[in-house]
């Protein structure tokens, strides 16, 4: 599938984004112009089922937003041997099963939905009913964003097929930690994590990750915390 895709800045170096759930390309608002500014050109997608991307096909949920299928978008869609490529959330997951085809020079996993720090309070329902979050609830959910950041997420929950979220539990049996690197990668953690627990971060460590936290950072770092998401791809960038 084609994605649809944004893009800021014409660098010589190339830099792809790949949102999480519920979001689309919006979310990198202030993250594409700082990297533009750096020297890259970068290209943030909209996945399947968000934003102006097309909707996933087949008789169930997780026929329509598989893993494979969204990692697959990302091959039919990105060029091969980026620069760097950022993904947080499903955004990671979905870099981390395209990474050995879109061979890029570095890899950013932002708080990466691999395997859940505490998988059996998950309930795929809490996504689907927040698709009708008012702008007072997602205010008090994240304090730290800005005005223009609640706006646009509920722009792109307006826009965004929940059936992706219920696809999330038929992923649970195959979550799991992944192997080693294919290429330099840097996991990049929210304080205190939900998805990616202290043991497994030392696990990682251990593969060959880098792992690093910002200090308190909720789940959408970016949007959370830009100053200290930007600091901490030190080295990366």
């Amino acid at each position: 599938m084609q994605l649809n895709t944004h893009e800021w800045g014409s660098g010589d170096r190339t830099a792809l984004l790949v949102h999480g759930i519920m979001s689309d390309h919006r979310t990198w608002r202030r993250v594409g112009p700082a990297l533009a500014e750096r020297g890259y050109r970068v290209i943030a997608v909209d996945l399947r089922g968000h934003g102006a991307s097309p909707r996933g096909e087949g008789a169930t949920p997780l026929e329509r937003y598989g893993p494979g299928q969204y990692a697959q978008d990302l091959v039919d869609t990105l060029p091969i041997g980026a620069d760097l490529a950022i993904g947080h959330s499903l955004g990671a997951l979905t870099l981390l099963g395209a990474v050995e085809q879109l061979k890029p020079a570095r890899v950013v996993y932002s708080d990466p939905a691999w395997k859940f720090a505490q998988p059996d309070t998950f309930d795929p329902a809490v996504f689907t009913r927040f698709k009708r979050a008012t702008r007072e609830q997602i205010t008090a959910i994240s304090p730290r964003w800005e005005a223009a950041d609640v706006e646009i997420e509920l722009a792109t929950l307006a826009l965004w097929d929940a059936d992706s979220a219920l696809a999330l539990s038929g992923y649970r049996a195959t979550a799991a930690l992944p192997g080693a690197p294919v290429v330099p990668s840097l996991v990049q953690l929210a304080d205190r994590s939900a998805l990616i627990g202290p043991q497994d971060a030392e696990r990682l460590r251990a593969t060959g990750y880098e792992v690093r936290t910002v200090a308190g950072a909720g789940h959408t770092i970016h949007r959370d915390d830009l100053a200290g998401f930007m600091a901490s791809l030190d080295g990366w960038i």
